[in-house]
Parts: structure tokens; C-alpha cells; sequence
């Protein structure tokens, strides 16, 4: 079965024809780490997961780089302010992203270069833009790329080249759509930089935010590759920028498939902190939300549209998914006869139509459609005896399918406790602790878990943890 995108470089949806068969190369734009992610962030980082989830089960082999932009205009300045090094103040927001990822069960991607550690990539494709006639070294001492010698600069967000305001280069990371200008490759070091700093051919300095996601997606996935993501709001202008340089640089296509998602909302109404609707996933954990449920609200609506946060939503998708706990726990205590092929054949089509569903651009309303149809026929068998353990498994490996996807059913452990991720932090210490053959600190963490009331059981591959 084939999957198709709308394009937003083309504005049209488009078959998905990678350039490798069987693998998918993908380019998520991560965090900048000068604070804890907000849920609007996590719009995006929800939608790369589905993505990426969704190639997975079309049984690609998936190459995923989501970057860490630890350097930049945001993260000197509340370094700065915080007096802290640089490096020391993200490294907190670094760890709070990773543990926010956990939280929301998104799959990990194959590699998170953070831009720090990729300077002297990014200095090289500096010097090659240089040498190719794009840029140039201003009074400034800063490098900017010179749009003029770029003609389809614009093609991605459909600039009106032509009313463009007046300025001649912009140094800062973000401008607006109407200040189309030389933009920034290497910044020279000012006082506002502190101790920020590298050196390069030009001098002292530091990259502008756009060049790194260039660089690293060119050391990892190659000069072009297949599907580039990331919210509408970074349509313009790093995206844009992006193209302009990398194309510049390597003479080739920067990237065959551009999808972008639609922003977050809060009640109806911009997220903003002077609103009180602004919210960190931390803000939303404290008021006794799971991961689970927050996921499936950040799932619920289509990428390319808007998503209307509320907690009402919330407190849905909290009833929605313990109605789906309560069909698990049913499943394992069937003992109806009869009806088996039928439920084969009804499971088998709920897999067509959730699977044709994400192959059309994502489509997960309609993907979800399909899992409620299945929950409601199971629940409708159980009530009239007619579902024998043989097709309660069934149903059970279809929901197993499913949460490939939506990673948020309780399928085989439904009813027991969730575990507090302290828990399972001193569980994994254990299980560390006896592959390293330290079988006595691996005791004394499994009665450390025992006083704490939780019991932890070898499985393959883990382990599992219990209620004492």
C-alpha cells in the first residue's frame, strides 16, 4: 500500500516514492534548548512521532535526525542572564526534553546532534557558499548569503520577492515574512555574546541558527534526502534559508518532501503566557494528567490543522482511554464460544482501513475511527457471549497493531498500577546492575524496589514491574 503527503513545497499531495526503496530518510526540527518545551512544541514533536511511526509500520527502515539547537540568539541571551555557561544552562533543558519525550512515548529518532558539536561541519559549508559566490564577509565581519544570487529564493513559502521591505542583510535568528533580506551565516563575536565563541576563517564568532540544521542533516542524511518537517511557523524563514543555502552549496534538490504542521491553540484563543494558557507539559503532569492522556489529545486532530487544546479535551480523552482499559480487562475473562472467523474478518478489515487511513496523508481522525469500530464490535460480542478467548486474542493482537501507532493502549497490562517513573528508574539501575554481572548492587536495588512495594520480574528483552 502506498503512502501519500501533501507537499507543501508544491502545495499538493503526492505519492510518497523515497530515494532509496524501503528506507525513509527524515529531518525533524528539534527543540532550542534555552527552556522547557511547551505543549505547543509538542504539536510538532507529536506529528514527526506519527510520521515516523506511520513509515515504520509501511515497513520502511526510518533514519530520523532531530537536532538539538543549543546555540543561538535565545540560549546565549538566558545563559547570560542566568550567568551560567552555556553548555551548563542547556544541558538542563536537554535532560527535560528527553524526559518529556519518555512521558509521551514518542519513539526515539536515530540521532540528536546538537549544534555545538557540529562547528566545524558548519564552518565548512560557510566556506563553500563563499567560494561558490553566495555569500560574502560584510563591514560587520559577519558572513551573510546573498539572496539575489539564489532566483528561487521564496519558492517554499511563496514570498512576494517583488514588496519585499527594504533592508539590506538581517543578522538575527527570526524576522518577519516581509523583511526578506541577506541573512546571517556566521555572526561575529559583540559583547552580547559573552564568552560565546569560535574561531573560524572569518574570525571569532558563532553560526547563525539557520546554517546548522543544513550542515547536520547534510552529515547524517546526505546531500539530499527524502521528507523535512516542522511547524508552519519555521516555513519562514528558516526553511526557506535552508533551501537557499543548502541547494547553493551542493548544486542539487535540498529535500523531495517538505510536510508542516498547523499550530497549537489554547480555547480557542493564541497560547501566550500573558493569557495564562501557557502550559509545559510539567505545567500539565502536576495537574494529575498522564502521558498517555496528553498524547492522545496532541494525536486527535489532523496535522495540517489547527489543534484547540482544552482541558476538556483532556478529561476525554481520560474517559476515552479508560473505556479502552475497561474492554482489555473484558478480553481476558471472555468465555463465550462461537464467531471466531467473523472476528478475524472484521479485525482484518479495521487493519485495511486504519492502515489506508494513514496512507493518506496521515489521516488519523479516520485512523481512529477504525479503533473505535473495533472496540465497539468486541464490547458488542462480549455482551452476547459470542466471543471465545481464541478471538478476544484476536482482538487483542489488532489493538497490539494499533498501538504501534497511537502508543497509548494498556493492551496486555490493563488494570494493574502505573508505575512512577522513579520506579522504573531504580528498575532499570537493576537491570543495568545484572548485565554488568553486579549482582550485589542488582539485590539490593530489587529490596530497595521491595520496601518501596513494587516488585520487578526478569522478562525477555526487560523486565516487569509490579504492585508488592
Amino acid at each position: 500500500m502506498s503512502i501519500y503527503f501533501f507537499n507543501t513545497m508544491g502545495r499538493v499531495r503526492e505519492e510518497f516514492k523515497p530515494l532509496n526503496p524501503g528506507e525513509a530518510k527524515l529531518y525533524t526540527c528539534g527543540p532550542t534548548v534555552y527552556n522547557f518545551a511547551h505543549i505547543g512544541n509538542f504539536r510538532a514533536y507529536i506529528f514527526e512521532d506519527l510520521l515516523r511511526r506511520t513509515l515504520k509500520y509501511f515497513n520502511y527502515k526510518v533514519t530520523q535526525v532531530m537536532n538539538l539547537t543549543d546555540v543561538d540568539d535565545k540560549t546565549i541571551r538566558d545563559s547570560r542572564a542566568a550567568k551560567i555557561s552555556l553548555n551548563d544552562f542547556t544541558a538542563k533543558y536537554k535532560q527535560s526534553f528527553f524526559e518529556d519525550l519518555k512521558t509521551l512515548n514518542i519513539d526515539p529518532a536515530e540521532v540528536y546532534p546538537a549544534a555545538t558539536d557540529h562547528i566545524q561541519e558548519m564552518i565548512a559549508l560557510v566556506q563553500t557558499l563563499i567560494d561558490k559566490g553566495f555569500a560574502y564577509q560584510a563591514e560587520d565581519k559577519s558572513v551573510y548569503f546573498t539572496i539575489a544570487k539564489f532566483p528561487q529564493y521564496g519558492k517554499l513559502a511563496r514570498i512576494d520577492m517583488e514588496n519585499q521591505r527594504a533592508g539590506a542583510r538581517i543578522k538575527t535568528d527570526e524576522y518577519a515574512k516581509d523583511s526578506v533580506a541577506d541573512f546571517a551565516l556566521w555572526k561575529a563575536w559583540d559583547e552580547n555574546d559573552g564568552d560565546v565563541c569560535w574561531d573560524s576563517p572569518w574570525g571569532k564568532g558563532r553560526p547563525g541558527w539557520h546554517i546548522e540544521c543544513s550542515a547536520m542533516s547534510m552529515k547524517y542524511l546526505g546531500k539530499t534526502f527524502d521528507i523535512h518537517t516542522g511547524g508552519i511557523d519555521n516555513m519562514f524563514p528558516h526553511h526557506e534559508d535552508e533551501i537557499a543555502q543548502s541547494e547553493s552549496a551542493n548544486g542539487c534538490r535540498y529535500v523531495n518532501y517538505w510536510l508542516h504542521c498547523d499550530h497549537l491553540i489554547v480555547n480557542g484563543e493564541k497560547m501566550s503566557k500573558s493569557l495564562g494558557n501557557f502550559f509545559t507539559l510539567r505545567d500539565l503532569e502536576k495537574k494529575g494528567y498522564a502521558g498517555a492522556e496528553l498524547r492522545w489529545v496532541l494525536l486527535g486532530t489532523h496535522y495540517r490543522k489547527k489543534l484547540n487544546f482544552s482541558f476538556d479535551a483532556c478529561e476525554q480523552a481520560r474517559t476515552v482511554l479508560k473505556k479502552f482499559n475497561e474492554l482489555f480487562l473484558r478480553l481476558k475473562e471472555v468465555n463465550g464460544s462461537g464467531g471466531d472467523e467473523d472476528i478475524k474478518t472484521f479485525a482484518a478489515k479495521c487493519r485495511s482501513d486504519f492502515a489506508a487511513a494513514l496512507g493518506d496523508d496521515l489521516n488519523i481522525a479516520e485512523a481512529a475511527a477504525a479503533v473505535f469500530a473495533l472496540q465497539h464490535e468486541a464490547n458488542r460480542l462480549i455482551d452476547l457471549g459470542k466471543l471465545s478467548p481464541a478471538g478476544a486474542e484476536t482482538v487483542r493482537a489488532q489493538f497490539r497493531d494499533f498501538d504501534k501507532i497511537f502508543a497509548v493502549f494498556n493492551v496486555d497490562n490493563a488494570g494493574e498500577a502505573e508505575v512512577p517513573a522513579e520506579i522504573m528508574a531504580l528498575a532499570d539501575a537493576r537491570l543495568q546492575a545484572r548485565k554488568s554481572k553486579d549482582f550485589a548492587k542488582s539485590d539490593a536495588l530489587r529490596d530497595q524496589l521491595k520496601s518501596l512495594g513494587w516488585v520487578v520480574e526478569d522478562a525477555p528483552g526487560g523486565f516487569r514491574v509490579k504492585k508488592a
